[in-house]
C-alpha cells in the first residue's frame, strides 16, 4: 500500500512551510515515527515524523515552499530493509559549494573595441576592469546588460589567498524574523533608556544557597528567576508596559507571560513562562530549563512561542556589554541584560568594587511615556539590588522553598 504523506498544519495562522532538510534519501526504508524531515514555518522548525514504516519516495526538494496539505513523500508499506540496512539511512547533507574567482580572461576576446559604447560607460562609472567582464553577446561582446551585472573588483587579488564564498538561502524563520524585525523598527516609536544593577546581593544569596537549592530542587539557582521576579514586579506597578497596541485600541493584560530569549542550534528562539506572577523561583528555573532543552534539542513548537506580554533577552552570557534590544512585536517592551563587570562605584562615599550590570529596556513610545519607562526600569534595579525586601518578602529560605 502507498500512503501519501501530507504536511501537517503546525499552527492556526500557517499556510505554508519550507522543506529546510530531508534526514533521509529517496529509497530509504524509514520506521513509523522517524524524524525524516525538519520543515521550516515563520515561526519555528519542526520535525516531520514518518507515519507508516516502509520504502519512501520523495516529492519536494530540500528549499521547496510546499503548502499545508500538499504531499511531500510516499511511503510503500509493502517495501522491506536493503540487506544490511537495519536502521534507516540518514541523507549526507551536502555542503554548499564555494563559489570561486573568476579564472584570468583572455585578453584578447575581451579588449576594448568588444564592448559596446553603452556597456563601456556603465563600466567606467562602476570603477570595474574591462579585462574582467565577461561578454555573453556574439563572438564574446560585452553587452549592457553585462556591464550593469558586472560586480568591481574588492580590490586586488592576493597571491594565493582563498577567496571562495557561499551563498545559502535564509530558513524561512530567519526570513520571518528579519522581517519582523525591520517592521518594528517602522512601524514603532521605539526608544531604549538605561540604568545599571549592583548584583552584588545576589551574588551573596546563589553562593549561599544555590547548593542547597540544587540538591532539593534538581536545578540551578540562576539570575533569570531573579530578573523575572523583577519583572514582574515592576509590570504590576507598571501596567501600561504589559500592554500592547491594536489600531486605536490598547490591549492591557492582568497577567505576564514572559518571552524568553535562548539561543538554539537554529538561532534564536522566545519561549514563553506563562503566568510567571504565579511561579516560584524554583518553578521559574525549572519552566526556563525546560524550555531552553526543548530549544536546543529542536523541539521548541509554535505553541511554546506564541504569545507573551514581555520579553527578556540576556546579551550577557555572549559577553554583550550594552545594546539596545529590538521589541518582539506586538509587545510594547523588552528588557535587556548585560554581562556582569567588576567596576569602581561610590558607595556611600566610598570607592568600592562592585559586579555591576547594565540594563536596557527598549519601549515602544506610543504606548510607555518616558515616566513609566524609567519608573519600570528603576523599580528592576532595586528589585535587584535588595532582593531579600522586595523579592522575597524578607524570608529568604521560604522564598527557595528550602
Amino acid at each position: 500500500m502507498i500512503l501519501e504523506m501530507k504536511v501537517p498544519s503546525p499552527g492556526e495562522s500557517i499556510t505554508e512551510v519550507e522543506i529546510a532538510q530531508w534526514m533521509v534519501a529517496d529509497g530509504d526504508y524509514v520506521e513509523k515515527d522517524q524524524a525524516i524531515a525538519e520543515v521550516d514555518s515563520d515561526k519555528a522548525t519542526l520535525e516531520l515524523p514518518a507515519e507508516v514504516s516502509g520504502t519512501i519516495t520523495l516529492k519536494a526538494e530540500e528549499g521547496d515552499a510546499v503548502a499545508v496539505g500538499q504531499v511531500v513523500c510516499l511511503i510503500d508499506t509493502d517495501g522491506v530493509p536493503q540487506e544490511g540496512q537495519s536502521s534507516p539511512t540518514a541523507k549526507e547533507v551536502v555542503p554548499a559549494v564555494a563559489v570561486a574567482a573568476p579564472a584570468s580572461v583572455s585578453h584578447d576576446n575581451y579588449a576594448s573595441g568588444s564592448a559596446s559604447p553603452a556597456a563601456k560607460k556603465i563600466i567606467s562609472e562602476k570603477g570595474v576592469d574591462l579585462e574582467s567582464v565577461v561578454g555573453t553577446g556574439r563572438n564574446g561582446r560585452i553587452t549592457k546588460e553585462d556591464a550593469v551585472k558586472a560586480v568591481p573588483s574588492m580590490g586586488s587579488l592576493p597571491q594565493g589567498g582563498k577567496r571562495g564564498e557561499e551563498r545559502m538561502k535564509l530558513s524561512m524563520l530567519r526570513r520571518k524574523v528579519a522581517e519582523r524585525l525591520v517592521a518594528v523598527k517602522n512601524e514603532t516609536a521605539m526608544l531604549t533608556t538605561f540604568n545599571e544593577a549592583d548584583m552584588a546581593p545576589i551574588f551573596a544569596l546563589r553562593k549561599k544557597y544555590k547548593e542547597d537549592f540544587a540538591e532539593k530542587h534538581g536545578v540551578g539557582l540562576g539570575f533569570m528567576s531573579f530578573f523575572t521576579k523583577a519583572v514582574v514586579r515592576a509590570l504590576q506597578m507598571y501596567p501600561d508596559v504589559n500592554s500592547m497596541i491594536d489600531g486605536d485600541y490598547k490591549i492591557a493584560y492582568d497577567y505576564c507571560d514572559i518571552s524568553v530569549a535562548v539561543s538554539g542550534p537554529k538561532g534564536l528562539m522566545v519561549p514563553v513562562v506563562r503566568n510567571a506572577e504565579k511561579l516560584s523561583f524554583r518553578g521559574i528555573e525549572q519552566e526556563i530549563k525546560r524550555l531552553a532543552i526543548r530549544a536546543r534539542e529542536g523541539q521548541i513548537t509554535v505553541d511554546d512561542m506564541t504569545g507573551g506580554t514581555f520579553t527578556i533577552s540576556n546579551g550577557g552570557v555572549f559577553g554583550s556589554m550594552l545594546s539596545t534590544p529590538i521589541i518582539n512585536p506586538p509587545q510594547s517592551g523588552i528588557l535587556g541584560m548585560h554581562n556582569i563587570i567588576e567596576r569602581p562605584v561610590a558607595i556611600d562615599g566610598k570607592v568600592e568594587i562592585r559586579p555591576m550590570m547594565y540594563l536596557a529596556l527598549s519601549y515602544d513610545h506610543r504606548i510607555i511615556d518616558g515616566k513609566e519607562s524609567v519608573g519600570f526600569l528603576v523599580a528592576i534595579k532595586e528589585a535587584l539590588e535588595n532582593p531579600e525586601e522586595f523579592l522575597m518578602d524578607r524570608n529568604v529560605k521560604k522564598a527557595l522553598d528550602l
